[in-house]
């Protein structure tokens, strides 16, 4: 998606006397070239979290692809195993991302620009696609976010919450009781706040992370424990967690009540599922080329396909199209899931993109002007 997106490099200022600028008018020869040795390289863009990115996307949509199939046993165990990670996955790289991230004035904007104006406008166009199929009465509610707009909204406060996580002392055993409390409390289902208390711990190990970690996740020696680990992992929940476990776990969208648990065994699940969470992110980001690759490209934009492929996963349920026999077999939910898989690529395509550019890379420069200061008495 685009939050976790690689930020580009911004230059050290230049050193006072010398213009920031190597391009400015009557600067030439040795001063200029004094100029442009002042100012450091732009740091390129590391594939692998493009790739990660994309990686992720194709198992978002190829599982809400099959959503409506999970009365086939192999597309319920594969749609529980997914979901246990592949948002986490997004999390914890956008929590990477987010490190330096300050309340200076254009870095508010950007949160506003980027995460703001894209939820009021797919939040609007949601819940009107929803009312215009004969779903539910037209209300627009800017608290509840709809469908698949949640992300936004609670990424929007995990930033905001970034400068207090990074002046904590344990940021992350602190984020891991705020997550268990927080299935102990009756919440309010304003601002999503079961999925942003819940899933903030992801959040806050991505803050943590170092460049070397993710290094560690490139070698060869990693990449075999990872697709052992992943194995295991899809063992496990088709043989065990399919029959156990509910499904609205892995949501993180209801407390321990609404789970019909107390709170031990409430705590002892979100605690299972933050660990194996947590196994399951690591080892998926070892599967990730470390090179460039031909879907590279596209894993810078996979907030499009995140937000735009919910209208064709909805219009298949509302026209029912996944009636037919044939999909509610092992075949037929292969054949959706590449069909999602599909889709997903085409969404991160450079024609999507420009097409809907507007709408979730707006320019909003005219909305903003210099940061104000109060003045001084």
């Amino acid at each position: 998606m685009t939050s976790p997106s690689t930020p580009s490099t911004t230059p050290s200022a230049a050193p006072t006397g010398i213009p920031a600028d190597p391009s400015t008018p009557g600067l030439a020869g040795p001063a200029r070239e004094t100029v442009i040795e002042q100012r450091p390289a732009r740091r390129p863009r590391d594939p692998f979290f493009d790739n990660a990115k994309f990686m992720a996307i194709v198992l978002v949509v190829a599982g809400h692809s099959i959503v409506e199939l999970r009365d086939v046993r192999i597309a319920h165990a594969a749609y529980l195993f997914v979901y246990t990670f592949h948002m986490p996955v997004f999390i914890v790289i956008t929590g990477y991302f987010s490190r330096n991230f300050t309340f200076s004035g254009g870095k508010a904007r950007k949160l506003i620009t980027n995460l703001g104006v894209p939820y009021v406008v797919f939040e609007t166009a949601y819940s009107t696609y929803h009312w215009a199929v004969g779903h539910s009465k037209f209300e627009i509610s800017l608290l509840d976010p709809y469908y698949l707009t949640w992300f936004l909204m609670a990424l929007f406060l995990w930033r905001l919450s970034t400068p207090v996580w990074q002046q904590i002392r344990w940021p992350v055993g602190a984020a891991v009781i705020i997550s268990l409390v927080a299935g102990m409390t009756e919440l309010p289902g304003e601002l999503e706040m079961n999925r942003t208390l819940g899933l903030v711990p992801f959040y806050v190990l991505g803050l943590m992370l170092k460049p070397d970690h993710f290094e560690m996740l490139k070698r060869p020696i990693a990449r075999v424990f990872g697709a052992i680990t992943l194995f295991l992992g899809f063992v496990f929940v088709l043989f065990v967690a399919d029959k156990r476990m509910a499904t609205s776990w892995v949501y993180w969208k209801t407390g321990n009540s609404g789970m019909h648990v107390n709170n031990i065994v409430g705590s002892g699940m979100r605690l299972g599922l933050l660990f194996g969470a947590t196994v399951l992110v690591i080892a998926f980001l070892t599967m990730v080329p470390a090179r460039q690759t031909w879907f590279t490209g596209l894993g810078g934009a996979t907030l499009y396909a995140y937000l735009l492929h919910g209208f064709f996963t909805k219009l298949l349920d509302y026209m029912g199209w996944y009636d037919p026999a044939f999909l509610h077999t092992m075949p037929g939910v292969a054949v959706t899931a590449v069909t999602g898989a599909l889709l997903a690529t085409f969404l991160c395509t450079p024609p999507v993109r420009w097409l809907m550019h507007w709408a979730l890379e707006p320019d909003m420069s005219w909305a903003f002007v210099p940061l104000r200061r109060p003045r001084s008495v």
